[in-house]
């Protein structure tokens, strides 16, 4: 379905990027990771995308760096060809009250949530334009269509995602680019299970009543969403079926906005 198409996905060495990653992979495309880790998670990564039949490669950009952001791009088209799907999924939040929150985190989050997404499509959209076909996906979050304390950096920053989402689909209409806003609730990710497990300690509770506990303010549901369904459905976005759709935040959080 993806055959030859090159996927460049930030933030891909776990959760949700890498739910992703694979994905795509299994439906043919050669992927780039990219995020941080040490060398035998980034080999372990690449062997499993590999594994897949389709080429894969890493790039360990800082994506909150315009050079290195250039050099992520440049270094993709140069090992894998040009980029057909681009997948901004890199993400840093910081915890804090305004009047507490520390400048450089702020200005941080702005770099990596926002105006990093906004540099990868600028760059990756005239060759996109030029082929008459491309795939973004900006991953956005529940917290794209409301507020909650402490997280001004994380909400701010999603809900841009999605007001340039929707410029950059009518931008690429007529070129046949499609351009979504995935928003997942609370999914199974590394960051997840850490502030389980602290939540957990500081409780006293068994790990499943931290969780019953966690998940019952948030999603009806009860379960975390799985990185693999969201990398599923990032696969049926991509593909030629989902043509038609475009410039739609798309849920993806076990019944959660319902209840707000």
């Amino acid at each position: 379905m993806l055959a030859g198409k090159t996927a460049l996905i930030t933030g891909s060495l776990d959760g949700i990027g890498y739910g992703i990653a694979k994905a795509l992979a299994e439906k043919g495309a050669k992927v780039m990771l990219n995020g941080f880790g040490d060398e035998a998670l980034i080999d372990s990564r690449l062997a499993e995308i590999k594994s897949k039949g389709v080429d894969a490669a890493y790039h360990g950009a800082d994506v909150s760096k315009l050079a290195e952001i250039k050099d992520l791009v440049r270094t993709t088209e140069q090992r894998l060809g040009a980029i057909d799907i681009l997948v901004n999924n890199a993400v840093i939040r910081h915890r804090a009250n305004i009047e507490d929150f520390p400048v450089e985190r702020w200005d941080y989050a702005i770099a990596v949530n926002l105006t990093a997404p906004f540099h990868l499509i600028r760059l990756a959209m005239p060759g996109m334009k030029q082929r008459r076909w491309g795939r973004i996906l900006n991953l956005a979050s529940v917290f794209s269509f409301m507020g909650t304390p402490e997280r001004a950096d994380y909400c701010t920053t999603k809900h841009g995602l999605l007001g340039l989402t929707r410029v950059v689909a009518l931008e690429g209409l007529p070129f046949n680019i499609t351009c979504h806003a995935l928003c997942p609730g609370t999914a199974d990710t590394p960051n997840t299970r850490r502030n389980l497990a602290a939540q957990q300690a500081a409780s006293g509770l068994s790990e499943a009543e931290t969780l019953e506990q966690f998940l019952a303010l948030r999603q009806p549901s009860r379960r975390l969403i799985s990185p693999d369904k969201i990398g599923a459905l990032a696969a049926f976005l991509c593909s030629d079926d989902a043509s038609d759709m475009t410039g739609a935040p798309i849920a993806i959080d076990g019944g959660w906005l319902s209840g707000t």
